[in-house]
């Protein structure tokens, strides 16, 4: 892991009056660049060669004022971000780092800690945790933070109730070929359907996670947590789009019988809308994210910095509701959706995007001298 102290010198050299806010050009991007541009700052992206037209085409600056994105980096693989030029023009531009879901997929999380030099808005190494295949991962996390879990079961022949099963897809493992069973029948046989396609692989079966399917109203709950304020925001709540399984919800159910049969459903995520939560379910949310900051920060020093997500389901059992979290996002989220919820607008009396409050504690500690903060 790259010194905490290597990262402060990096800031101390850098001019504070030419910040540029750089992240990787996917994902969440444009949210970012936006929000930079709305506080001033230079706005830098780093693109794949094959994939950047969105960046440096139909959303670059311009001389009317159109457009937020100043600059690019293109690159031929992602994973080039880690080359010392890069670094160094990064570097020379004054850049502080965004990361995202698609900085760490496609790139090498050891590179990333240890020889990216560039210091990253946020805690760069608790992204890993996301993984359910790592020690101290977001289970351990989420059970530390004593916030309710699923059921986990750590043998399919155990399955008595409706699961997901998560497994990784074959060709793209950081994509799902997640599918559902009732029984350890069911496991079988819909496991072994996916292994003679080609789907999924024996390895990444044995690493699946078998959890209780929460029946509920799924939400992902958008946090931002000021380390600078020492405050815990709610961003905004929004759920997935899936393909195929949303095509699969818009058939009778009768249709989708017969559909099943030539077409299994596929959970990998295309978009996001947003939703609401009833108001009474405000102070259990903010408490479950309240425990998930401290439990971050005893575990895992110095704990989540800006952006997070708890992403679960809304239960009803016994007349009452409970909220059950079966995913962690440890940065950004990759929903601009947040922003068409109203409760960044109860707390700052306009709706604020991610992209913005990020810049908005970039500027913040930069104003302050607080950088060292806010950056890893």
């Amino acid at each position: 892991m790259i010194a905490k102290e290597k990262i402060n010198k990096i800031l101390e050299d850098y001019d504070k009056s030419s910040i540029t806010i750089g992240t990787l050009g996917g994902h969440s991007a444009l949210d970012i660049c936006r929000g930079a541009k709305l506080q001033g700052f230079r706005t830098l992206a780093v693109c794949q060669k094959g994939r950047e037209k969105t960046y440096e085409k139909y959303y670059k600056s311009r001389e009317d004022g159109k457009g937020i994105i100043d600059e690019i980096i293109l690159v031929d693989k992602f994973s080039d971000i880690v080359k010392k030029d890069v670094q160094e023009k990064l570097r020379s531009l004054n850049t502080i780092f965004i990361h995202n879901r698609y900085f760490w997929v496609y790139c090498n999380f050891k590179d990333i800690e240890n020889k990216f030099l560039v210091p990253i808005f946020g805690t760069r190494d608790m992204v890993k945790l996301e993984e359910r295949d790592v020690p101290n991962n977001q289970y351990f996390m989420l059970q530390k933070a004593k916030i309710r879990i699923p059921k986990l079961f750590k043998s399919p022949k155990s399955i008595d109730r409706p699961v997901i099963v998560k497994v990784a897809e074959a060709n793209r493992s950081y994509e799902r070929a997640f599918f559902f069973a009732n029984s350890y029948e069911t496991y079988k046989e819909k496991s072994e359907y996916l292994l003679k396609t080609k789907q999924i692989t024996n390895n990444a079966l044995k690493k699946a996670v078998i959890e209780e399917y929460a029946i509920g109203a799924h939400v992902n709950l958008n946090f931002f947590y000021s380390a600078i304020d020492d405050e815990l925001e709610l961003m905004g709540t929004d759920t997935r789009r899936q393909t195929n399984l949303d095509g699969f919800l818009r058939l009778p159910a009768t249709d989708q019988l017969e559909a099943l049969k030539v077409v299994k459903p596929k959970l990998i995520e295309t978009g996001h809308y947003a939703v609401t939560v009833k108001e009474s379910l405000l102070e259990k949310i903010f408490i479950l994210g309240e425990k998930f900051v401290a439990a971050t920060k005893k575990i895992h020093k110095p704990g989540i910095i800006g952006p997070f997500a708890l992403q679960g389901a809304v239960v009803a059992e016994e007349g009452k509701e409970d909220i059950v979290i079966f995913d962690v996002s440890m940065r950004i989220p990759g929903s601009p959706g947040t922003a068409f919820t109203p409760y960044t607008s109860y707390l700052h009396q306009q709706p604020i995007s991610y992209g913005e409050r990020v810049a908005m504690e970039i500027r913040k500690a930069t104003d302050e001298d607080k950088l060292d903060k806010i950056c890893t």
